[in-house]
């Protein structure tokens, strides 16, 4: 008959069964005897990695031994933890002795060979400041490049997401873009307001102030008139939708981002862009050149208060100096930057959404960088406006 295979005699009665690690100190003649047992195997020595700390960290005399004899089953983790204990002890000053180790002893051999291989410092990198300029240069320029690589997609997939729409190949969501339109639009009225209104009348009450020192306080009417109608009024607004309204958008699509609502939009086969991004665009397209009308009109009222009471100026005499100041060209050479802010700032927004990873940090990171970017390229667009009205001579 053939033998049946004997078990292994360290698994225990037990079989396959683990047991935990002990270690337990006992006085023994030449010193603190430290007793090791049960299997010290990598699914179990997680209970008692902090008893090995206190071990470490106590003093236990001049000499310590390490009594493997009880110990059942090993693998490289538990000889790596007892290895490490032996060393800490050691470090101290002391003298470790290892007994009943014999049968672990290839264990134990592979990994005092892997603790004492040296492992070479990092080379230090060298630095040179005029390449290292030069460097983070390019690293800009690549970044801008893909910047706005990723606005032309954004913008180039809500054109052809309309034009799906306007031919019937793609339903319309008008509630979508209502929806968007009265938290953008509605909902900012009253902040919108205030400030215009307030902004026209610091505009009329320092006109007024200098231009009293001439004998020329009515030309005032001219200052706001252009100054409101033409630059303040639009950017102003612009200004306030890109950190109100931008920030939002960042926050809306960067938490859709972070729970994995955007990737379970792909999953159901719908573009995150025609879904997220076009009404929240749409709806900023119409509703900031509205937005900027209600604050050219309140900034022209904050300017008839304050000129009336500051310099006498009636608002019969007002509106009728500004009627000879400003035409409907000049309220139309503001209004027309407005559709083209809200496209950057929807799209500046959208994409620093699409941008956010899976942490809160990441999220403030990028509805900051949107409110920034959005702000900064806001008041270049309007650079670029001047400039053109100069060249055209308006």
């Amino acid at each position: 008959m053939l033998d049946k295979p004997k078990p292994d005699e360290r698994s225990g009665p037990r079989g396959n069964e683990s047991s935990p690690p002990s270690i337990e100190a006992e006085k023994g003649k030449g010193g603190i005897v430290l007793k090791l047992g049960g299997d010290w195997l990598a699914r179990t020595i997680g209970t008692i990695e902090d008893k090995i700390e206190e071990t470490s960290r106590a003093d236990l005399g001049g000499t310590v031994t390490l009594d493997c004899g009880g110990i059942g089953r090993m693998d490289t983790s538990g000889a790596f933890l007892i290895e490490r204990l032996a060393r800490e002890m050691d470090g101290k000053g002391g003298k470790v002795e290892f007994q009943g180790a014999e049968k672990d002893q290839t264990l134990f051999e592979a990994v005092r060979k892997s603790l004492d291989v040296k492992r070479q410092a990092p080379a230090p990198k060298s630095t040179n400041r005029l390449t290292d300029f030069f460097a983070a240069i390019g690293e800009n320029m690549f970044a801008i490049v893909r910047e706005v690589a990723m606005g032309l997609n954004i913008v180039g997939a809500a054109l052809y997401g309309a034009g799906r729409r306007m031919t019937g190949q793609t339903q319309i969501r008008p509630a979508a873009i209502v929806n968007q339109m009265d938290r953008m639009g509605v909902r900012a009225v009253p902040i919108i307001t205030l400030m215009s209104f307030l902004i026209g009348a610091v505009i009329a009450q320092q006109g007024a102030f200098q231009l009293r020192n001439f004998g020329a306080e009515i030309f005032v009417v001219d200052l706001v008139g252009i100054l409101q109608l033409r630059e303040i009024g639009v950017l102003l607004t612009a200004i306030m939708i890109a950190g109100r309204s931008g920030s939002a958008i960042t926050a809306e699509i960067g938490s859709m981002k972070m729970r994995e609502e955007v990737d379970a939009l792909h999953v159901i086969g719908l573009n995150p862009i025609g879904v997220l991004i076009f009404p929240r665009l749409v709806a900023l397209v119409i509703v900031l050149p509205l937005l900027a009308f209600i604050a050219d009109i309140a900034g022209l009222l904050g300017a008839i208060v304050v000129t009336w009471i500051y310099s006498g100026i009636p608002p019969d005499a007002f509106i009728t100096r500004l009627r000879g100041a400003v035409d409907v060209a000049t309220v139309f050479a503001g209004l027309i930057k407005a559709p083209f802010m809200a496209i950057v700032i929807g799209v500046v927004a959208s994409m620093e959404g699409m941008k956010v990873g899976g942490s809160a940090e990441s999220l403030g990171k990028h509805v900051t960088a949107s409110v920034v970017k959005s702000i900064f390229l806001v008041i270049l667009m309007d650079a670029v406006f001047a400039i053109f009205y100069a060249a055209i001579g308006y």
